[in-house]
């Protein structure tokens, strides 16, 4: 999906994913406190979990021509991709 996007709709696709994970980074950072990565990197762990789980999925081979698919893929991503690295934080702050 993403490799069919002209060059400008790339960019506008990355600043708006940019933006919403900004956001929801610098939400994220005020509820996990001392577990998570600071506002900073709550939006490049999102944002990178986004784009990873398109990709991904792109590679196994699913057609995510749909925009209401390719989001959903991609917040799907993101949320495991910030689970999973806050847990792992946690629990090695607590070793």
């Amino acid at each position: 999906m993403l490799w069919n996007l002209g060059g400008f709709w790339l960019m506008m696709a990355v600043a708006s994913v940019a933006v919403f994970s900004f956001f929801f980074g610098a939400a994220l950072d005020a509820l996990t406190r001392e577990d998570g990565f600071g506002s900073t990197g709550n939006t490049l762990i999102v944002c990178g979990g986004f784009f990873l789980a398109i990709f991904g999925a792109n590679y196994q081979g699913y057609n995510l021509g749909e925009l209401h698919l390719a989001v959903l893929t991609g917040i799907a991503g993101a949320f495991i991709c910030f689970s999973l690295l806050a847990a792992m934080k946690a629990v090695i702050s607590r070793l």
